[in-house]
């Protein structure tokens, strides 16, 4: 508001300002001389502002009444109508015109903003609006007012911007529950008397005053004001004023010895609380400076601007990140690709040229996999449209892939668009390519239910695609089912066939050089080679818990062998989440092929019931249906042998799940998450059939942790 030209505009979260002169019909019906400055602030239509602030009320001209006389200096609504109000016009320069965000400020500065809010308990609650109903009944309840900030977030900021842009957090790694997660993880915190919050005290609504005789800093704009717990508006101005990280302690002591003489109730609890007040403003700050960052794009599209708002998403993401406990925070190329494709599939694409408006629907086919006769390229380029706009219930970020689901015209079935997530690190390799291994069992006709690869190309910026026709509900809208707590008996005699089933398709087609014999003992050889590759502290952990190293863990597995059995094509990774239920008598789809290799037939069956709960009565009725429904090419010797793979997939798990905890890596994936939670009972089952002693740690934190 301060130091504007006369007509000059203004912005703020909802309204425009314009600073102009009282003409004579206005200043007589104002009581106020002619051509005195006023601010003429106007609502911006819906239609113009996203929805990215919490708003306790409607109307600021009922906060700039109950304030006057009791905040000094601050402006006073002079009239107001439906969607406009003119204020008197406070002269002076706004901070942030003198002093930039990042920059310190100024003690004496520091004091007065300290003044400032010190100054908000003297406005009484009777003299504000009533409040939501979601307020706490109590006027001290520090715990209930920050969950409620919490849910007026969700419900004001989040929920309204979902259906333009929640397709675009999940493929950031956001949740639709974020914010409701975070009320429910609140902790308690001591009572402090409630008062009047401005809860936007940031450099451009500080004004330095011209006039020597009033108050160093008047504050503005007062359309975010709210009831509650004090240090919810010192937590809102230390994150909002970029204060340098070493001036914090300053500006903190400053406003708690200026609230002590007003209110000493207010500081209790300072240090132990103020944290979570400022967790709250990290977390909820990440929806709508994604928002802004994604939405400035409609606006003007470059790759400078691209390259602009890549960093805005990843620094506000990066913030979030602890408070939502978001595990996995994208990188920048995954940041950029993210933000190219919700922008590529917005129709209007306002302020592009026309080289990038053609690169929002440029691909370039990969000549591995010829074009599909369900799925011509033009279904592919109206996909690769579509997948943009995905609403979030249909965007399913897993440990590897990004994949959405969308419809396309003209084509009478979903499909999905799978992107590899950039920089994902996969400890256990993948042997083949999934587009030809899918390709194969298509091929083959053999009793599979897999998804059909459709089509396999590269989109801009140098982001490799693959389409696989859709296998979840027809309801595309509900996620799909997983029997993440075992197989139902009907489920398992389904999976026994497919993988049966699966020694039909000729694996020659994928791997030309497989079926020479020796599985086993490449499989040992690839398990030492991963233990041998994992980064030093993995590897230093792994040995302080009595992991062997790799080394000694190759002449241990040396001791064990597996008679040799006819090979086949083999999924490589069965657990829960990649078996999609189904409604027909196939009873499951099996899907994520990337680990797919050929090998011994045993190995694919007790892998999976490694990965999978998996009861005593159903393994055993899996087992003699396998044997069974298979040639004895298969199953020789099986009896014996099925132990030894339990027993390496037991080491191994015991190096992977050490690894993800110590790197952090995958740990929101649900398969992930449940085996780390468990990873004390793996560690003493691989030493134990290692016949190595295991070795508690000395670290107290690492020893509950594992526990």
């Amino acid at each position: 508001m301060g130091a504007a030209k006369e007509g000059q505009a203004t912005s703020g979260y909802h309204n425009a300002n314009y600073l102009l002169p009282l003409t004579e019909p206005l200043a007589d019906l104002l009581d106020r001389q002619v051509g005195t400055p006023v601010t003429v602030r106007i609502r911006r239509a819906e239609a113009e502002a996203l929805p990215v602030v919490i708003r306790t009320w409607q109307n600021e001209a009922e906060i700039l009444d109950a304030i006057k006389g009791l905040v000094p200096h601050a402006p006073e609504c002079l009239f107001h109508g439906e969607d406009f109000a003119i204020h008197s016009y406070v002269e002076g320069v706004p901070l942030s015109s003198v002093c930039g965000n990042g920059k310190p400020v100024d003690a004496l500065l520091v004091e007065a903003m300290a003044d400032l809010l010190a100054q908000m308990p003297h406005v009484r609650r009777g003299a504000l609006p009533p409040l939501p109903s979601v307020w706490p009944s109590s006027n001290a309840d520090s715990q209930g007012f920050l969950r409620a900030l919490a849910h007026l977030a969700d419900e004001q900021i989040r929920k309204p911007n979902w259906t333009l842009f929640g397709g675009l957090f999940a493929a950031l790694g956001i949740p639709e529950d974020a914010l409701l997660r975070f009320a429910e993880r609140v902790p308690a915190m001591t009572r402090r008397p409630y008062s009047l919050l401005h809860a936007d005290l940031h450099r451009d609504n500080l004004i330095l005053s011209y006039d020597s005789g009033v108050a160093p800093l008047i504050c503005v704009d007062w359309e975010l004001a709210t009831y509650g717990d004090p240090l919810h508006d010192l937590a809102t101005h230390l994150v909002r004023m970029r204060y340098p990280t070493d001036q914090w302690p300053e500006v903190i002591a400053a406003w708690a010895t200026a609230m002590r003489r007003v209110r000493p109730a207010a500081v209790g609890g300072l240090a132990r609380d103020l944290q979570h007040y400022i967790a709250f403003e990290r977390a909820q700050s990440v929806f709508p400076d994604v928002m802004r960052a994604a939405g400035s794009l409609i606006g003007s599209f470059t790759q400078k601007s691209l390259d602009e708002a890549t960093r805005a998403v990843r620094s506000a993401v990066e913030a979030a990140a602890e408070p939502l406990r978001l595990r996995n925070v994208p990188g920048e190329r995954e940041t950029e690709r993210a933000l190219f494709r919700w922008w590529a599939s917005r129709s209007d694409r306002v302020g592009a040229s026309l080289d990038w408006a053609l690169k929002a629907f440029e691909w370039q086919p990969d000549s591995r996999l010829p074009e599909h006769p369900d799925f011509p390229s033009t279904a592919v380029r109206e996909a690769l449209v579509a997948e943009g706009e995905a609403p979030a219930d249909r965007v399913l970020k897993g440990t590897a892939h990004l994949n959405s689901v969308v419809v396309v015209p003209g084509v009478d079935f979903p499909v999905v668009v799978r992107r590899r997530v950039p920089d994902f690190c996969r400890r256990e390799p993948s042997f083949l390519s999934e587009h030809a291994v899918l390709r194969a069992i298509e091929d083959s006709r053999v009793d599979v239910a897999a998804p059909r690869v459709l089509a396999l190309g590269e989109s801009y910026p140098k982001d490799s695609f693959t389409i696989h026709t859709y296998v979840g509900p027809r309801d595309i809208g509900r996620p799909p089912s997983h029997p993440v707590n075992g197989l139902l008996p009907h489920e398992a005699d389904a999976l026994v066939d497919q993988l049966c089933a699966l020694t039909r398709v000729n694996y020659k087609h994928v791997d030309p050089a497989a079926g020479e014999g020796g599985f086993h003992r490449w499989l040992r050889e690839q398990l030492v080679l991963m233990v041998r590759e994992l980064p030093k502290k993995s590897q230093q952990l792994a040995r302080q818990l009595g992991l062997p190293d790799a080394d000694n863990l190759h002449q241990i597995l040396a001791r064990h062998e597996v008679r040799e059995r006819e090979p086949a094509l083999l999924h490589g990774d069965l657990n829960p989440w990649n078996l999609v239920r189904r409604d027909d008598g196939m009873a499951l789809t099996l899907i994520d092929w990337e680990m797919a290799l050929v090998g011994d037939p045993l190995y694919d069956l007790v892998r999976h019931m490694h990965l999978t709960p998996t009861r005593p009565e159903i393994r055993d009725r899996m087992f003699r249906r396998w044997e069974w429904k298979l040639d004895p090419c298969h199953t020789r010797g099986w009896r014996k042998d099925w132990r030894v793979y339990r027993w390496i997939e037991i080491v191994r798990s015991a190096y992977v799940d050490l690894d993800r905890l110590v790197t952090g890596a995958s740990l929101d994936v649900p398969n992930v998450r449940r085996a780390v939670d468990s990873y004390a009972m793996t560690l003493d089952a691989a030493t134990s059939a290692l016949g190595v002693p295991s070795r508690p740690t000395a670290n107290p934190y690492l020893a509950r942790a594992l526990a």
